[in-house]
């Protein structure tokens, strides 16, 4: 090999090295972090406690009750550093189910409805201990479904997609920087 071709060589390596370190100190020296909920946690807040949300309606499922429980505490631990304790966190989340209804909409010429619609509502009380914020505050959300099916044949299924997003409403205004 010429003394040419070992010199562009070597230059060519240096660059490349030199381009792959460019890019790994600008992708990993970045401090911004992204999340999908809009709001952060107070780096001085530990943990939370997150009480039995007890169903008041007089309907829904049995299971409701632990199944928002636990929806709650997991999406916690999931999307946070939080570590859930029994009680006193330094936040505190507890509340009741007070609304499980069906209502028909979309009526139609026949006088039947063509869908209906399950309405889920929660009261949601959080308390930080750690910033002296707290609210009380009623979320909401609904299922439609086509009413040819029955509750039976679709709750399980409309119920957990209500109960999720009633955890993510809560999540985001306790994490919202009221």
């Amino acid at each position: 090999m010429t003394k040419q071709r070992i010199m562009d060589n070597n230059t060519s390596k240096r660059s490349a090295f030199l381009l792959v370190l460019l890019a790994f100190l600008l992708f990993s020296g970045c401090g911004v972090s992204y999340n999908f909920t809009g709001g952060s946690v107070d780096p001085n807040v530990k943990t939370i406690s997150i009480q039995p949300f007890f169903n008041q309606s007089g309907n829904g499922p049995p299971s409701m009750s632990l199944q928002l429980t636990e929806k709650f505490k997991s999406f916690y631990q999931d999307n946070t550093k939080l570590i859930v304790v029994k009680e006193n966190g330094d936040w505190q989340l507890e509340g009741l189910i007070t609304k499980y209804f069906i209502q028909p909409i979309s009526p139609q010429a026949n006088q039947t409805a063509a869908q209906s619609r399950l309405t889920i509502t929660i009261n949601a009380s959080f308390k930080d201990e750690k910033n002296n914020r707290e609210f009380k505050k009623d979320f909401s959300f609904y299922a439609d479904y086509p009413s040819t099916q029955t509750l039976s044949q679709i709750e399980t299924e409309k119920v957990n997609t209500i109960l999720d997003q009633l955890v993510f409403m809560v999540f985001s205004e306790t994490t919202s920087n009221w």
